[in-house]
């Protein structure tokens, strides 16, 4: 393990205490080489979320997703593993799935969990862990009714109002209701309500907002913002706006 937890411990802040620290803490600890690391200066934090924060609350949360219908796809750890690999590399991957091995089975208060990640994260930052979970949950083809009680719970006490989780679950869906749907608004908005929903919703969703997190982070920002450019870019050609 001592291999392990030099990029994991160097950017963990707050999720080192509270319930997330309760739920991770000794697997945490055992990833660290403690001739080069000092847990009490891992411990400090800015107040400001860091990138292994992030991660760290990802992987609880994707858990509690797995978790929900009662069945652990290959599907849902193929597109965890997946993500991990594209936005953090093989190493960080593997202490990932090491973290998330050890501390799925774990019991923990899902509400508590969430209200220390609003506590000490940002809004946008917020709602690119959304985008993950629903993501994640729709992996397998579709999002089942246990996992959909599962994101509404965490929407709503990660601070996310319902426009906005249907924006997102919407960003996953491939009708030609959905495009109106990730831009929060109805088919019948006039064209000036579309395009200023979108600017209000570019501004909330720009990759600029999340990158104290970190380039991974960054990466599924803009993946995310240009789902939500091509949303409009749909509608305008469908309208012939201009």
């Amino acid at each position: 393990m001592a291999k392990y937890g030099k990029w994991l411990g160097g950017g963990l802040g707050w999720v080192l205490g509270g319930p997330i620290g309760s739920v991770v803490g000794f697997v945490v600890g055992s990833l660290f080489d403690h001739s080069d690391w000092d847990i009490n200066e891992i411990n400090e934090s800015d107040g400001y979320s860091q990138p292994g924060d992030f991660a760290i609350s990802l992987v609880i949360l994707a858990g509690a997703v797995m978790k929900a219908d009662g069945h652990r796809l290959r599907s849902e750890l193929n597109f965890i593993k997946d993500f991990f690999r594209k936005n953090y590399g093989d190493e960080k991957t593997r202490e990932l799935m090491i973290v998330m091995r050890e501390t799925i089975d774990q019991p923990y208060a899902l509400r508590d969990v969430c209200l220390q990640i609003k506590a000490n994260m940002v809004h946008p930052a917020r709602l690119q862990l959304m985008h993950f979970l629903v993501g994640l949950a729709q992996s397998d083809g579709a999002i089942n009714v246990y996992e959909l009680v599962v994101l509404q719970q965490m929407a709503s006490y990660l601070g996310i109002n319902h426009d906005d989780f249907e924006s997102i679950k919407a960003m996953y869906t491939n009708d030609d209701q959905s495009v109106y749907k990730v831009l929060e608004v109805s088919p019948e908005a006039s064209d000036d309500e579309i395009k200023k929903s979108y600017r209000r919703l570019a501004a909330r969703f720009h990759p600029d907002k999340v990158s104290h997190l970190g380039e991974e982070v960054v990466a599924g920002a803009k993946e995310k913002f240009q789902q939500l450019t091509n949303a409009f870019e749909t509608i305008k050609k469908q309208r012939k706006m201009k």
